[in-house]
């Protein structure tokens, strides 16, 4: 089962999109504007984009290419014949193919394929490779254990990787102390938890930071908890 992103702000298209791919292996998600395409995808792991240019809120040039900072799922560009230049600015900045308003359903289903063939092909796919995470200079594999950052293998305690790996699972997600506490030490959290997980937290910034004080990745969200930045810078 694939999951496929459709965003445009004619519900009308996102349902006749629907209707074109409904005869694949798809399990759809909506958005209606850029913003809400970039909040989809960090909070879920979307296979496709059919996105949009000219929306409100946010169009799908920007919204591409927030995405590109940290995904890699083909994205696919939803253009008016009018819109030539915007077609060739959101290839540059990572759109792998655009179709162009009115499209027919065959075009539609063609190319979602093929462009779901070429990503299983290289391996790219989130859910065939789910061990591994990368943000900015930050590397986990899930599979052996190992992390490395800036090109540096990084020693971790078991609490301290578990803790990274949560935030890097789900990379501009808030995690409050107790969250994590649940999530990493898998029990209730006790009136101490939330001074247990800051220390871990600083444990990992001294770890894999450059100035532990100014994190670029684990950074705090005052009154709230913690985030993995999604940029990585």
């Amino acid at each position: 089962m694939y999951n496929v992103l459709i965003c445009d702000d004619d519900k009308d298209i996102v349902n006749a999109l629907k209707i074109y791919l409904s005869g694949g292996d798809y399990n759809f998600f909506e958005a209606y504007n850029g913003d809400e395409a970039v909040c989809t995808v960090l909070k879920n792991d979307i296979h496709l984009v059919l996105m949009d240019i000219m929306m409100p809120v946010s169009d799908g040039i920007s919204a591409t290419a927030k995405i590109r900072e940290t995904h890699n799922m083909p994205i696919i560009l939803l253009t008016a014949k009018s819109e030539d230049s915007d077609k060739i600015l959101g290839l540059n900045i990572g759109a792998d193919d655009y179709i162009t308003k009115p499209f027919s359903p065959a075009e539609v289903t063609a190319r979602v394929a093929s462009q779901l063939r070429r990503y299983m092909k290289l391996g790219g796919a989130p859910f065939l490779s789910p061990e591994t995470y990368v943000i900015g200079g930050l590397e986990l594999d899930d599979q052996s254990k190992a992390v490395i950052c800036d090109g540096e293998t990084v020693q971790l305690t078991p609490k301290e990787y578990a803790i990274l790996k949560l935030l890097m699972s789900s990379p501009g997600k808030v995690y409050s102390p107790k969250e994590i506490y649940r999530a990493v030490w898998d029990e209730e959290p006790t009136g101490t938890a939330e001074n247990i997980v800051a220390v871990h937290v600083r444990h990992l910034r001294e770890k894999t930071e450059f100035d532990p004080a100014s994190p670029r990745y684990i950074k705090s969200v005052w009154g709230h908890g913690y985030i993995m930045e999604v940029k990585g810078k």
